[in-house]
This record gives structure tokens, C-alpha cells and sequence, in this order.
């Protein structure tokens, strides 16, 4: 029998999840800073105070994270929808390198059609808050933007992989998720606009065509990424185990793509066939 070309043995389904589920989670994100703070905002007039609208926000853009992850899409894609989350996982061991590869691909791309979405679903008022690029405060030094970014990246990455290293804690990733990034965003936005997303960031910037100051958001994520896997294989050293799982929501029942994973599972090899339950590879 012929071998598949490599073009047939890349998972697709995976891939196209990761797509959905990033356009989606763009697309929220924006309509949620659209709704709260762009013009006309009904919400500004129930509540005057900024600060109280950017919870809200917080809390509706931090939700559809953790929606994809429960969906079908995130148990079978593992619902990363964010290229830092991908590069984590990667450096611990648990994607294939054209896995890794892909899903950043995906994860761009659905971000540009969940950006575009927004411009072409609210446009005047999209429009009024730049379609919502993130951008640096005013009055903030570049270099403290680049830093809360990092560091909010790496928390991030730090408290999912302590949670889906830990088979009590694993299912309840996408709760504490949730909650993480709606605090940080409370806290950060008006400093560095709280994306802790290079894909998030990259979708409004495509479609405004606005790059000014984007290396930060680009650059800051991957290497808080980089930090947070060193900072767990540091807390391995006094007793935290491995990553079980590179998914946000893991259902055994839905396939995985992924490398020595712990949890239970229907596995894959890299032609995308079953192979032994609870086997790793």
C-alpha cells in the first residue's frame, strides 16, 4: 500500500477546530469591548464607572475561552485558541512540531475572520474603539507593557498547566481560566490592553492595518510561555507532576493528537490512526 503524503497525514479536524473556536473567541472578545465601550454603549449609561464596565467585559470576553473548551470543537482540538498556550505545551513535549505548526496557522487565521466579523457586524461602532486593537495606555512606558504582558501570560500558562497536571483539578481548567483572565483584564487593560493573545491581537490589527507598538504582543506572550513552563519544571523538582493532558477539557471519549499524555484517551499515531486506549506515544 502506498504511504500518505504528508499533506494526508496532518489532522485536520484539529486544525479546523482550532479555527472555529479562535474566530470565536475573537469575536466575542471584541464585540464584548465594542458593546461596553464603543459608541453608544447602553452599557455606559446603567454603569457610568469605567472600571465597573471593564469587569463586565472582562467577565463576557474571558467566557468564550472556556465555551470553546467544552464545546466539541475544544475537546477535540484541546482549545488552545492562543499561540502562546500552543508554544507551552510544545516545550513540555506534548505536539508534534507540525501540530504546533498548524494550530498557530489556525489559531491567525481565525482570529483575522473573527476580527473581520466585528468590522463587518458593527462597523461605525467597532469603529470607535479602532475595531479594538490592542494597544499600549497612554503615559505607559513601552517596557512596563512588555512586562505585564509577559508575566500575565506566563501566570496564565502557569495555572493551566498546574491544573491539567492534576487528575482532581483537570476538568475545572476551564472555570479558573475563565476567572484568571477576567481579573487580569479588570486589572491590565488600561495598561497593555490585556491581550495575553498574539492571535487575539493580530486579528484587529490585520483589519485595521495598524502595526504601531504590535511586536510587544507578539514577542511578550511567547516568552512569558517560555517562563511558565520553566517556573513548572521547576515546582516538578518538589513533587508537581507532569502534564496529563494538552487539552483545556479533556474528554477520553474524543481523540488526541497529542504526545505522552497521562489521561485517559483514544490515541492517535501521526497518520491519525487509533492505536491502544491509554497508551502513550
Amino acid at each position: 500500500m502506498q504511504k500518505p503524503s504528508w499533506w494526508q497525514r496532518l489532522h485536520w479536524p484539529e486544525y479546523c477546530s482550532e479555527f472555529l473556536g479562535t474566530a470565536f473567541l475573537v469575536f466575542i472578545a471584541l464585540s464584548a469591548v465594542t458593546f461596553d465601550f464603543g459608541f453608544g454603549s447602553p452599557l455606559a449609561v446603567v454603569f457610568p464607572d469605567s472600571s465597573v464596565r471593564r469587569l463586565i467585559t472582562g467577565l463576557i470576553l474571558a467566557g468564550s475561552g472556556p465555551l470553546v473548551a467544552i464545546s466539541p470543537l475544544g475537546k477535540l482540538s484541546g482549545a488552545h485558541v492562543n499561540p502562546a498556550v500552543s508554544l507551552a505545551f510544545w516545550l513540555q513535549g506534548k505536539m508534534h512540531q507540525h501540530d504546533l505548526v498548524c494550530y498557530i496557522a489556525s489559531q491567525f487565521l481565525g482570529a483575522a475572520l473573527g476580527a473581520g466579523l466585528v468590522v463587518l457586524i458593527w462597523r461605525e461602532r467597532a469603529a470607535s474603539i479602532h475595531n479594538g486593537v490592542t494597544v499600549p495606555g497612554v503615559g505607559y512606558p513601552i517596557w512596563s507593557v512588555f512586562l505585564i504582558e509577559m508575566g500575565l501570560t506566563c501566570l496564565l500558562v502557569l495555572m493551566i498547566f498546574l491544573f491539567v497536571s492534576s487528575h482532581r483539578l483537570m476538568l475545572w481548567t476551564p472555570l479558573i481560566s475563565w476567572l484568571l483572565v477576567a481579573f487580569m483584564y479588570w486589572l491590565a487593560a488600561p495598561i497593555s490592553g490585556s491581550s495575553l493573545n498574539p492571535a487575539r491581537s493580530f486579528g484587529p490589527a490585520l483589519v485595521s492595518w495598524y502595526w504601531r507598538d504590535q511586536w510587544v504582543y507578539y514577542l511578550a506572550s511567547p516568552i512569558g510561555a517560555l517562563l511558565a513552563v520553566i517556573l513548572f519544571r521547576l515546582l516538578s523538582l518538589v513533587g508537581i507532576h507532569d502534564v496529563l493532558t494538552a487539552k483545556m477539557f479533556h474528554a477520553p471519549r474524543y481523540r488526541c493528537i497529542f504526545k505522552n499524555v497521562k489521561a485517559p484517551q483514544l490515541n492517535t499515531d501521526q497518520d491519525g490512526k487509533l492505536i491502544e486506549p491509554n497508551k502513550t506515544y
